[in-house]
């Protein structure tokens, strides 16, 4: 049975989509069998793995809303062992849509039941809001792994999300897990860098992932191609960034082995 994982993180901009699909494409690469799904209303993460998403007829929309069955919506994309239940701007609208539905909280994981033993591994893009689709997301996930930018106010909002967790625990998925915190858009040139990566670590230990997603060019460049960053720079750190990511994510799920002296990545400057 496959494990789904809900990247979340009310603030924007902290690397959520880019963590999405580059920690799916990485666990394809690692030939695991992946499927993101796309249920930001902005549909970057289907853009990213190369679909237009004014071409995509039927979304995660449809499986919300129409209970359309997932499975005749997946896309598969150029990336190995990685498919795509795609997003729409419809998406918007969804939630008004659902608000009067039995068990609106859990339509996301009634959709995802029926596919989940078809992936080892599900991603959810969450939007950059605790709204009712976040909700669904994490009633429907096992785990959850939260970014945190290395920047000014990066905890700013974060105990929010994290009793938003509490909540659905306690009221809709007490099986949920958080899979960790990770920190991206690091820059060892920055003082502020270091000190975030400090404060972080310092309150929350062992819930952070031993990886650090540098901030690189590479990782900015590759969604205007609609490519992961393992397809447009596969020796870049972005690259080994997630590719590392990705090993300790199997690592903590039992399902790898891997040296010490491989968990962290190399800061050092370009």
């Amino acid at each position: 049975m496959g494990k789904i994982i809900a990247i979340a993180n009310q603030k924007g901009g902290v690397g959520k989509t880019t963590t999405a699909i580059n920690l799916a494409a990485a666990l394809g690469v690692l030939e695991r069998k992946v499927l993101i799904i796309d249920a930001d209303p902005q549909a970057n993460a289907t853009s990213g793995v190369g679909f237009d998403p004014r071409n995509v007829k039927t979304s995660i929309y449809e499986c919300l809303v129409n209970e359309v069955e997932a499975r005749d919506i997946i896309l598969s994309t150029k990336s190995p062992n990685l498919d795509i239940l795609p997003g729409h701007i419809d998406l918007v609208g969804a939630e008004i849509e659902m608000i009067n539905l039995p068990n609106r909280e859990k339509m996301m994981k009634l959709a995802l039941a029926k596919i989940k033993d078809d992936y080892d591994f599900i991603i959810i893009d969450c939007s950059p809001s605790l709204g009712l689709i976040t909700l669904n997301a994490l009633s429907a996930a096992d785990s959850v792994i939260i970014p945190v930018q290395c920047e000014y106010f990066a905890l700013e909002g974060l105990g929010k999300l994290l009793n938003t967790i509490k909540i659905v625990q306690t009221r809709l998925n007490t099986d949920l897990e958080i899979e960790g915190l990770l920190l991206t858009m690091y820059d060892i040139r920055l003082r502020l860098s270091n000190q975030v990566v400090e404060e972080v670590k310092t309150h929350f230990q062992q819930m952070v992932f031993d990886t650090i997603i540098q901030r690189n060019t590479k990782l900015g460049e590759a969604p205007s191609y609609g490519e992961t960053i393992i397809m447009h720079d596969a020796t870049s750190k972005g690259a080994i960034n997630y590719l590392n990511l990705a090993r300790e994510v199997l690592q903590k799920n039992d399902l790898t082995q891997i040296n010490e002296s491989e968990k962290i990545i190399n800061l050092e400057d370009e």
